[in-house]
């Protein structure tokens, strides 16, 4: 077993550590992917005193392979697709239609759960913060990067944990800053960087959103 961090808390901790040297005096947005990017974001959002929300954001899960992303969906129409991967799996397109579809409507059940009404945050001009709790494909980070992009951002820093160095790099010239923390040569899981990597549930993210939106 394989472990660098000992939960989602520490992991958030010792990012916000290295973060204070990007932010500069301009308070801004820290924006995490849900669920589990939302308790990494909690404790940046804590340390550098900014507001915390979420993006949205779904995983286009392999048929076969759930766990493999052939591209993401963000809101509020945001798709992006791996074609090499759909062609190089024989994926239909009628298949990726029906993915689409049950990820669309879990994307928006969560967006009512989550922001229970509230317009999504003002980000025009303001530094961005974007967290997940680690990065195997990219694609939900890719696909919110191009979401909030039409916001007019004053800066896009991801941050992350853990990251498949091949999955990070595209996000290099997408964004302005990365931050992460190890770039293991192989990868695998993320749940083997954590000594605990339990599942956040829904009530959860609105427990954390509720303390940290300021």
């Amino acid at each position: 077993m394989i472990s660098t961090f000992y939960d989602r808390r520490q992991a958030g901790e010792l990012l916000a550590h290295r973060l204070t040297t990007l932010t500069g005096e301009q308070p801004g947005w820290v924006i995490a992917l849900p669920r589990g990017g939302v308790p990494v974001g909690a404790m940046i959002a804590q340390a550098l005193g900014w507001p915390l929300d979420v993006w949205p954001v779904r995983k286009l899960g392999v048929p076969t392979q759930p766990e493999l992303a052939m591209g993401a969906i963000a809101l509020p129409d945001t798709q992006i697709l791996n074609k090499a991967l759909i062609r190089r799996l024989e994926i239909t397109p009628e298949q990726v239609a029906a993915i689409i579809q049950v990820e669309t409507q879990e994307l928006h059940r969560r967006n009512r759960l989550y922001r229970a009404g509230r317009p999504p945050p003002h980000l025009k001009n303001q530094p961005v913060i974007l967290v997940d709790d680690g990065l195997a494909t990219g694609a939900t980070l890719q696909a919110v990067v191009v979401a909030l992009r039409p916001y007019h951002p004053a800066q896009i820093t991801v941050a992350v944990p853990v990251a498949a160095a091949e999955s990070l790099t595209p996000l290099n010239t997408l964004v302005e800053h990365t931050v992460c923390l190890t770039t293991p040569p192989n990868l695998g899981s993320i749940s083997q960087w954590y000594v605990h990597f339990e599942a956040v549930e829904d009530q959860t993210v609105i427990s954390l959103l509720r303390r940290h939106r300021l």
